[in-house]
């Protein structure tokens, strides 16, 4: 999944074409969720593989524990984080809140940053 594809790009004030600010869904806890102990070499990239056969779901995983380190995707080791176990509502919602159609010039909410 390209997950920029539905993206707006914008003009910078110098002309430079970029992409429009990223909004990330909340991402809502589910008793099925998975928790985990991270250990050295978890990555959310690795750990959306494993749960998810997907590396690029790494953001959802990254998302869901808002507490994290937005510039890195390493976990911090010891730390519990939880793996959304259904990461489909959210990338349904993620492409709904960033399509051409309904980002607007004012966006607000959940913005993305750091690594993101």
């Amino acid at each position: 999944m390209n997950r920029y594809i539905n993206i707006p790009k914008i003009k910078s004030p110098s002309g430079k074409q970029m992409y429009q600010t990223v909004r990330y869904p909340e991402i809502p806890r589910s008793e099925n969720d998975i928790y985990v102990i991270t250990t050295v070499g978890d990555r959310y990239d690795t750990l959306a593989f494993q749960y998810y056969q997907d590396s690029s779901l790494w953001w959802v995983i990254a998302n869901a524990n808002g507490n994290a380190d937005k510039s890195s995707l390493t976990p911090p080791i010891g730390s519990q984080i939880r793996i959304p176990i259904n990461p489909a509502p959210t990338e349904i919602q993620y492409q709904n809140i960033n399509t051409q159609t309904n980002v607007s010039s004012n966006v607000s909410s959940n913005t993305g940053g750091g690594g993101y």
